[in-house]
């Protein structure tokens, strides 16, 4: 058991340790990382520390204390919504990240539903929406519903429709969907929402900084932003391809009414007034600088340039997968993010055959694929990468064994049908990662 330490250690040894320790992570700087991480280069990561460092002890939950991040935080929800087809009446805040902001607008929509004097208010989401859904439904005690999706990942707005009932408050959609990158069919599920006088939310986290100027760009992008008519709200993740410091996403509500039901106060506390906008209490001031900083800094021109070298860069990878015999792109990526799969391959297998290779891609079920998130760190690599995936599934194609890694995992858990027991099992593993913590 790991105790505090009787004496401290000095401050060039505990930034020595923590360099050791870094060398161990995935290298995402080189490109050789498909998610979790957007680097926008060295001179930006340079400044979000600067930024960040600036405002790293003030606290967002105090606007009185700290008049600096409360215009900060205002002017970059005003970017936000400008960006994303907003006018003078969209109202939003800062939240730490794509889930924070999902449930603000699951617990919006439960108030909203509560007014009318529903009990337990139901949403409609699709099969491939992000599991903040799900979590924000536990933690909220609403009812969803998942619709499925069509052969082309899109969900079937049709199928939406017939799991409507008179609890029903709020319909949502992708822009992408994380799984294959595509858009739903936004202005069908927004047009179906405002018929039946309801609340429809689209989970931009990953497309709010990226399609906007993926379309100044003269790409093809479905309507999915607060320009649609019935679209009432909108999550955008800054710390995604807006290339902010972690945690940093923005809620948008059609209006301030609507953004009403978001906030959490109470008044009877002895401690005095409380009054919180979003999920968390202590809100990280350097998130706020740092997002603020970065909007600044790269402007429009900075962001198309980056955008441009994703899409780029996407377009020579998807080619390059498409013409590799036994995979195959599943749907029809509109940014920088997609998967793929394989008919005549273990894709499990392909993906620990590329782990061997310093390559780290998520793995995905139901199909089994292999996905992809792409940034202009990945420039430099696509040709790289496309030669290991080949010679790769050259070489399973051939019947050589694949490394041990996580295609028996895979293996295992598909071949079980009670989902619990995968739950269950996933609850020892969460166990096992974090004994202590």
């Amino acid at each position: 058991m790991k105790t505090l330490p009787k004496t401290g250690t000095p401050s060039k040894d505990v930034l020595a340790a923590l360099k050791a320790r870094h060398r161990e992570d995935a290298n995402w700087k080189a490109g050789r990382t498909f998610s979790l991480v957007y680097f926008a280069g060295d001179e930006v990561s340079s400044l979000l520390k600067d930024a960040y460092t600036e405002f790293m002890s003030e606290n967002g939950l105090s606007p009185v204390a700290f008049p600096s991040l409360r215009q900060m935080e205002t002017e970059v929800v005003s970017m936000t919504a400008s960006l994303l087809g907003g006018d003078d009446e969209v109202a939003g805040t800062m939240t730490s990240g794509g889930t924070d902001s999902i449930m603000m607008a699951m617990k919006a929509a439960r108030e909203w539903g509560r007014k009318k004097g529903l009990a337990r208010p139901r949403v409609v989401a699709p099969w491939s929406a992000h599991p903040a859904f799900d979590k924000a439904a536990h933690y909220f005690d609403l009812d969803l519903a998942h619709a499925p999706v069509g052969s082309d990942f899109r969900v079937d707005v049709k199928a939406m429709e017939r799991l409507l009932d008179e609890n029903t408050v709020l319909l949502v959609g992708s822009a992408p969907s994380y799984p294959q990158g595509v858009v739903d069919d936004i202005p069908a599920i927004a047009s179906l929402a405002k018929s039946r006088g309801l609340l429809c939310h689209v989970d931009a986290c990953l497309g709010g900084f990226f399609l906007p100027f993926a379309k100044k760009l003269g790409r093809a992008v479905p309507a999915w932003d607060l320009s649609v008519d019935g679209v009432t709200s909108i999550s955008a993740d800054l710390h995604k391809y807006g290339y902010a410091a972690k945690g940093a996403s923005v809620v948008l509500h059609r209006s301030a009414a609507l953004r009403r039901n978001q906030f959490f106060t109470y008044s009877g506390w002895n401690g005095g007034l409380y009054a919180s906008p979003s999920f968390c209490g202590t809100r990280p001031g350097g998130a706020i600088a740092a997002a603020w900083a970065v909007m600044q800094h790269l402007g429009e021109d900075g962001y198309l340039a980056r955008t441009r070298s994703v899409l780029d860069t996407t377009a020579k990878l998807l080619a390059g997968i498409r013409a590799t015999p036994g995979l195959a792109v599943m749907g029809e990526p509109v940014g920088g993010v997609f998967a793929f799969t394989s008919d005549s391959l273990n894709v499990y297998e392909l993906g620990d055959a590329m782990d061997a290779r310093g390559w780290k891609l998520d793995r995905q079920q139901k199909p089994p694929a292999l996905h992809c998130m792409i940034t202009p760190a990945h420039e430099q690599v696509a040709e790289v990468f496309l030669a290991d995936l080949r010679d790769c599934v050259a070489r399973l194609a051939k019947g050589e064994p694949a490394p041990e890694g996580s295609a028996a995992m895979y293996g295992m858990v598909g071949a079980v049908p009670d989902r619990q027991q995968v739950d269950d099992f996933l609850l020892d593993f969460l166990d096992g990662l974090f004994p202590r913590g």
